[in-house]
């Protein structure tokens, strides 16, 4: 009886081996991994967000409004009842917490779900669709993925297999919304995106689906090589893209590049879509978390200028200010984050000139920092070899942007720096899943959309943490 309920309420979920036959990559686990020995800087106000006030946005085809604020469900609440399943990413999603906040959301306007076969290892379609099955229909819009990276997935019946099981998950007969999903990731982008959707036929099975009906609005979603963004753009008299999904923050308007130089800045992307009239769909306006757990003395100049927000409030003003943008995404694992979401569109306060300004000068400051571009979206997951690749990134970066990241043995803070660097590390990642039993095989490489160089980073922080080690020893 129990396991029924179980699979009633989550669905049986994939094995490990299973799961990456068909995607080809490890999805998103549902927790948050969490950094001990360094502050947490921030702050939701506990002040209920009104009714009746989200902003919308007007689809320019179908004329219907889309609310400014999305629903992201590739991070669900999970029942924590087991350390090693929320480790490797098999934690029970709490279909019963999914449901309160989808209903909460639903009531306070959001109408625009994002989710993908590949997220929640492959859950997170059924759990949705649990969700939203209780609502009209005419209530929400749905978006999902073709998400097809494994290239076992690349065969046209592959591809209308995975499509198909999509509306079943989700119990629905049409989607509002499908993108091809992670345009440019993999070592050839082009290569690879044309062996996943134009050499096998899927991309015309798709644009005949949206002829019926059956596919509401065409896009897709953009990580990576650039020459396939560009390439995708020059074929929209083509394919006609109804929208695009692209990565957009105070932080990779200009400086993406500067982070990564194989990444490509976010004013060029816009830029693109709207000389074309396409709308934009925001993904990471947050980057992974990292933008609402800014350095203290970033955070302490936003507070100066806005006691009253939160520290992400401005990311999330910032990429709904721009006009040609549709909804902004957000994955909203817990209640709180909802609220505050709610909060900041209901309505939009735009940003003025000057606040943009300021929120430009914040960002060229916190390049100064120097930390590793992660968004901890966690597609690099499972490592083969059960290294914790995005919670090290997260500890790292945490530590680095509130000084805990010692390298002056002679300054006065170096000992409790070091102290909470270390003592944060072992507590948040375990030992046998630390940076230093990497091999360097770059398994996790080709899927990180931010294209981070992954086992030479794994590499730098296991040489420093040895580094530290050797210090508290006295060696």
């Amino acid at each position: 009886m129990e396991q029924d309920k179980k699979n009633i309420t989550t669905g049986k979920a994939l094995s490990r081996r299973d799961f990456l036959k068909a995607m080809g990559l490890g999805a998103a686990t549902l927790t948050i991994p969490t950094v001990v020995g360094c502050s947490d800087n921030t702050e939701i106000t506990e002040q209920e967000p009104p009714k009746g006030k989200m902003t919308y946005r007007t689809n320019p085809k179908t004329g219907e409004k889309v609310s400014l604020l999305g629903y992201g469900m590739m991070r669900l609440p999970t029942i924590e009842s087991n350390a090693s399943a929320r480790e490797d990413g098999d934690a029970e999603i709490d279909q019963e917490m999914v449901n309160r906040q989808v209903d909460y959301a639903i009531e306070h306007g959001v109408n625009y779900f994002d989710t993908s076969p590949a997220y929640c290892k492959g859950r997170s379609e059924h759990c949705t669709g649990i969700a939203l099955s209780r609502h009209k229909r005419e209530e929400f819009f749905i978006a999902t993925k073709l998400s097809n990276f494994s290239p076992d997935t690349w065969s046209l019946e592959a591809g209308v297999e995975m499509f198909q099981n999509s509306l079943k998950e989700l119990q629905v007969d049409y989607v509002d919304y499908l993108l091809l999903h992670g345009i440019g990731m993999g070592e050839d982008g082009m290569e690879t995106y044309r062996g996943r959707y134009e050499d096998n036929g899927l991309l015309e099975y798709l644009l005949e689906q949206r002829e019926k009906g059956v596919i509401r609005n065409l896009g897709f979603s953009y990580h990576g090589d650039i020459a396939v963004f560009d390439y995708l753009l020059s074929q929209h008299d083509r394919y006609h893209w109804d929208f695009v999904q692209i990565e957009l923050n105070y932080l990779d308007w200009k400086h993406a590049k500067e982070i990564n130089e194989r990444n490509t800045n976010a004013d060029y992307l816009y830029g693109e879509l709207l000389k074309r009239n396409i709308p934009a769909v925001i993904m990471e306006p947050l980057l992974g978390g990292r933008l609402s757990k800014l350095p203290d003395p970033l955070v302490k100049r936003l507070k100066t200028r806005d006691k009253e927000h939160s520290v992400a409030s401005w990311a999330f003003r910032y990429a709904g200010t721009y006009p040609n943008v549709l909804t902004v995404l957000s994955g909203m694992t817990f209640m709180e984050h909802l609220k505050d979401n709610l909060r900041t569109y209901s309505p939009l306060v735009p940003l003025t000139d000057e606040e943009m300004k300021f929120l430009e000068q914040i960002a060229t400051d916190m390049v100064s920092y120097n930390t590793i571009p992660c968004n901890d979206c966690k597609y690099c997951m499972p490592c083969p070899y059960g290294i914790d690749i995005p919670a090290i990134f997260v500890h790292y970066n945490k530590c680095l942007s509130e000084g805990n990241v010692p390298h002056d043995s002679e300054s006065a803070e170096y000992a409790k720096q070091r102290r909470a660097f270390l003592v944060g590390y072992d507590r948040s990642v375990p030992k046998l899943r630390q940076a230093d039993h990497c091999i360097g095989c770059g398994h996790c490489v080709p899927h990180c959309p931010q294209r981070i160089q992954i086992p030479r980073e794994l590499h730098r922080i296991s040489e420093y943490v040895e580094e530290l080690k050797r210090a508290k020893q006295g060696l």
